[in-house]
């Protein structure tokens, strides 16, 4: 069967001045990152609204309902102009079901990475929401733009605030199969990609650039999510791919085959443009912001360039 094609649902964009609620979907945060994180927001030019308790359940920060009602409560404010993640961990799953998609009213822009890459997903294949992959105020926020596992403001500003059509940025990678191509930019954290096949809102990756990332794997681990991916028809029908710079994730001994020998080997024989090392989520440098649902043309050229054929927010 021959999967719908989808519209995208763009938020509206996030002027200066805008309040922006803070959840955790997932994993608590230590108070002095949630401040650091908060402080920046403010530099920025925002009115973080911190939602949720404070106590904890295990490695989750609070309830599964609780973390659904502060989600659900941040999207219905007619006060709040965007909702970034307090951080990922594990937990954003327990958020998903079936019937989600109908709690929901019209989008707003949702900015997170990591574990937040199963909602982002979510949200795209059931509801076909643009979302946006970049920092959480406990990790990128909580650093200075610009600083190393901080966040570039250029990319974030042009993200969530650019409603009058085309922008681009460099990726700052480098080429391992040269070429361009066109497609709808999707993806995220690697592990959460291969995490949603099997469920009602498996990734499509037809016709996508697709963005893959992670941390603190070995090259075997990485091997593994990308043969799942391949064996279940993942790369079918991609255009291109952005891999990310897979921090802490060193061969276990000297010799044994890298995360970008695992990439070469597995990936190269699609034919398609690759970049490996692109500043995306988990990064050792200033972290882009890279919007999900929208059409773009990339190119592997120099550091590798994306350029975005629309806006992805309205005015």
């Amino acid at each position: 069967m021959i999967p719908p094609v989808l519209v995208p649902r763009k938020p509206k964009s996030v002027p200066k001045g805008s309040k922006i609620a803070v959840f955790a979907p997932a994993s608590p945060a230590e108070a002095g990152e949630v401040e650091a994180g908060s402080s920046e927001l403010h530099r920025l030019g925002f009115e973080p609204v911190l939602l949720g308790g404070t106590a904890a359940e295990g490695y989750f920060s609070a309830s599964a309902d609780a973390r659904r009602e502060t989600f659900l409560e941040a999207l219905g404010d007619p006060s709040i102009a965007a909702v970034v993640a307090l951080r990922g961990g594990y937990g954003t799953n327990y958020l998903l079901d079936a019937g989600l998609c109908s709690s929901l009213k019209e989008p707003k822009c949702l900015v997170g990475y990591s574990d937040l890459t199963s909602l982002q997903i979510y949200l795209w294949q059931m509801c076909a929401w643009v979302t946006f992959y970049g920092p959480m105020v406990a990790a990128g926020f909580n650093r200075s733009a610009g600083d190393a596992r901080g966040y570039d403001r250029d990319s974030l500003l042009q993200a969530v605030r650019n409603s009058g059509g085309a922008w681009e940025l460099s990726l700052r990678g480098q080429s391992i199969f040269a070429g361009q191509a066109e497609g709808r930019v999707l993806g995220g954290c690697l592990t959460l990609v291969q995490t949603s096949l099997g469920t009602p809102w498996e990734l499509d990756t037809t016709d996508s650039i697709l963005v893959l990332e992670d941390a603190g794997m070995r090259p075997y681990q990485v091997d593994r999510a990308l043969m799942h991916l391949k064996l279940a028809g993942k790369f079918k029908g991609v255009r291109g791919v952005i891999l990310g710079e897979f921090p802490s994730c060193e061969p276990p001994s000297e010799g044994s085959p890298s995360v970008l020998d695992v990439c070469r080997r597995l990936l190269v024989p699609l034919g398609i443009p690759i970049l490996f090392g692109a500043a995306v989520g988990h990064s050792e440098r200033p972290m882009l912001t890279i919007p999900l649902g929208i059409r773009a043309h990339f190119e592997t050229t120099g550091e590798g360039r994306l350029a975005f054929l629309e806006a992805a927010v309205v005015g």
